[in-house]
């Protein structure tokens, strides 16, 4: 990468080769263990290029062949500071715990500090046998690669979505245990999951995308100008909205998102005007897949677990809520459907 560097041996420091109590330094027992093993290509980090000319007299002294170097530019953490385990960067496994797949890992960390040539210049999602097949070490760059961990974001997306519904129901049900407890169908939920899987999201079970309970939340994320809704009009909203879902004969997306365009219609105001409020109430979040189903999951599984909504009730009491005697205490577990 470095192309040939000519060092004067004049230049270089003594080499300690064994130390007081007889052991090798790691100098010397490198350049032995790498020969014993077969070893015809080092590749490694820049910072030990200037360690080769002392290896390379090494190698010279014992009548061995010296192997071919090959030393990469680091992957920096940010402009100044190199990736360590040390300071808390994430490792290999740190990143499968956070669920991350191996296969976007793999191809994300195979593009930092290097690039495919020819006609794959402008390619980015490589299986591992199509990785080894574009691998050239003139692909190399010399600059430090940064690493970004919302591209790695990008790169497991793309990899989920391509999974089969079966594939990404086995690798999400461990994130879904950890989110929702009790008995529920995994690959339902997990179907749902991957129709809302957006780039920001790992597996859809972090950030708050499933939860036993609905989350505490502020009243005035109920104001939203673009839908045109603040506390009071999600009161109404909602206040219509409750009744109609409780009456619904089958609680699917379809009946969900019919009934709620239809009501919206019927109560003469936009869409969102309904469905934001909807999803604030089921959800606890600003952000969250389409309305339509996350209220099916969330309220589903709500109702499985019989999990009280605290939030829900405390926006009912700030906001004056009568709840709906369906309801009869607020509570979203309450609701038979």
């Amino acid at each position: 990468m470095f192309g040939d560097i000519t060092v004067e041996n004049s230049t270089l420091d003594d080499q300690v080769l064994l130390k007081r109590d007889g052991l090798p330094t790691y100098n010397f027992a490198n350049v032995i263990d790498d020969h014993l093993m077969g070893i015809t290509h080092v590749v490694r980090g820049s910072e030990y290029l200037s360690s080769a000319p002392k290896y390379d007299l090494l190698y010279e002294a014992f009548g061995w062949e010296i192997p071919t170097y090959v030393h990469c530019s680091p992957v920096m953490r940010d402009a100044q500071h190199k990736m360590s385990k040390r300071h808390g960067d994430p490792s290999y496994e740190d990143l499968k715990a956070e669920g991350y797949l191996t296969e976007a890992i793999l191809n994300y960390v195979a593009l930092l500090g290097w690039s495919p040539k020819g006609e794959l210049a402008e390619q980015e999602i490589f299986s591992l046998d199509a990785l080894v097949k574009a691998f050239d070490l003139t692909g190399i760059s010399k600059s430090p690669a940064i690493f970004d961990k919302a591209k790695l974001d990008h790169f497991n997306a793309v990899y989920l979505r391509a999974m089969s519904p079966e594939d990404f129901a086995k690798a999400a049900e461990p994130y879904i245990r950890q989110s929702v407890k009790g008995d529920f169908d995994v690959a339902a939920i997990a179907a749902l999951l991957l129709q809302a899987l957006r780039a920001s999201y790992r597996y859809p079970g972090e950030g708050g995308l499933l939860f036993d309970a609905c989350p505490e939340y502020d009243v005035e994320f109920f104001t939203n100008k673009k839908s045109k809704t603040n506390p009071e009009v999600c009161k109404a909203m909602l206040e219509a909205a409750i009744p109609m879902l409780a009456a619904l004969p089958q609680w699917t997306d379809e009946a969900i998102h019919d009934g709620l365009i239809a009501l919206a219609e019927q109560l003469g105001v936009k869409n969102a005007t309904l469905m934001w409020p909807v999803r604030i109430a089921a959800a606890g979040k600003l952000v969250t897949p389409a309305a339509q189903w996350r209220s099916a999951a969330s309220w589903a599984v709500m109702k499985r677990s019989a999990v009280s909504a605290p939030a829900w009730r405390s926006w009912h009491e700030k906001s004056s809520f009568v709840p709906s005697p369906l309801s009869g205490t607020g509570n979203m577990a309450d609701l038979s459907v």
